[in-house]
């Protein structure tokens, strides 16, 4: 097995860029923007329980149908920006790649709907907790969907969030159906994300997912303002303007992701994601004065515990790949 020469090692050569100081600037610089656009996207998902509080008296029914609507014009204003009509095309014609995006619609569309719902109805630390628990659910699916061999911090981590469930489902007196099904949604919906893979950008993505959901929102949007239930054209220009505004705000934060995901390592991401939902359980509690009785703080610290254990074991992995990589690289500079 033959191994490539580092440029930089020739006689002669011109070192690379990462092996210019002015290369580290750049890569520290791209790190730097990298986790701010984490911390924006993450933010923004954050902050949203308190974009829905205003959003008031509209049901989560319209608010959702609202946010794919809107979301469908900004991103076609986004694709002629971009000049990627061919690229949107090109997604529809892989049966593939469309068929993915409409699971992906479906899932997203059950997560949106479940989050705005928790949220609305004064439940949202259950809706934070929900994403708490998302990275073991996404560790699950790797045991039963793509057979990975877990690793003994993991199956630890595992354990303590299923002793968690049942803490909370002590504490509630039911089981917290909203924090599980926003959980595993989000869950399989990344899981699913993750098959389209490199073949479609963020903006055709959600472009796709969008237009898959629209005529399901449009016909709900339709039926509420026939039935007199929406309050889209009822509540003055101020709220007309908010609701419209959701197509701006679901896409930006994920364009803020695209732009994080490309330039930072997924160890990075993976400490980057617990920003919302701290964010999130921070709103409820000192914004929506949502109750926490002890046994609920005793479930949510199992529950931190559990994420504790699998971050330990993330950072471990990081680090020995990362030493193993100087390794590597050190071995093929001694080998030239």
């Amino acid at each position: 097995m033959s191994s490539a020469v580092p440029a930089a090692a020739l006689p002669g050569a011109v070192p690379s860029d990462a092996a210019r100081p002015g290369g580290l600037k750049a890569v520290d610089k791209e790190t730097t923007a990298g986790v701010l656009f984490g911390i924006g996207a993450y933010g923004l998902w954050g902050l949203l329980p308190l974009y829905f509080f205003v959003l008031q008296p509209a049901s989560a029914v319209e608010i959702v149908a609202n946010r794919v609507v809107w979301s469908l014009l900004f991103c076609v204003l986004l694709i002629t920006v971009t000049r990627t009509w061919r690229v949107l095309g090109a997604a529809f014609r892989n049966r593939s790649v469309l068929l993915t995006l409409a699971i992906a619609a479906g899932l997203i569309a059950v997560n949106w709907l479940t989050y705005t719902y928790g949220v609305t109805t004064g439940q949202a630390v259950e809706a934070s907790l929900g994403y708490f628990i998302n990275p073991l659910v996404s560790v699950l699916l790797g045991v039963f969907v793509l057979k990975e061999t877990l690793r003994p911090l993991q199956w630890a981590a595992v354990g303590i969030g299923f002793i968690a469930v049942i803490v909370l489902t002590f504490s509630y007196g039911k089981l917290p159906w909203i924090a599980l099904t926003l959980a595993v949604s989000f869950g399989l919906y990344g899981f699913v994300k993750k098959r389209v893979g490199p073949r479609v950008d963020a903006i055709t993505s959600l472009t796709v997912e969008t237009i898959v959901l629209a005529p399901l929102a449009a016909a709900t949007m339709i039926f509420l303002a026939v039935s007199g239930s929406a309050s889209l054209a009822s509540n003055g220009a101020g709220h007309f303007w908010l609701l419209v505004s959701s197509g701006v705000i679901t896409a930006v934060p994920l364009l803020f992701f695209g732009a994080s995901a490309r330039r930072l390592p997924m160890t990075t991401i993976g400490l980057l994601q617990y920003f919302a939902p701290v964010l999130q359980f921070v709103v409820a509690l000192a914004v929506f004065q949502e109750a926490m009785t002890l046994d609920r703080w005793i479930g949510f610290g199992v529950v931190w515990l559990a994420l504790l254990v699998l971050t330990v074991d993330m950072l471990a992995v990081a680090r020995k790949n990362s030493v193993a990589k100087r390794q590597s690289l050190r071995e093929a500079r001694t080998n030239t």
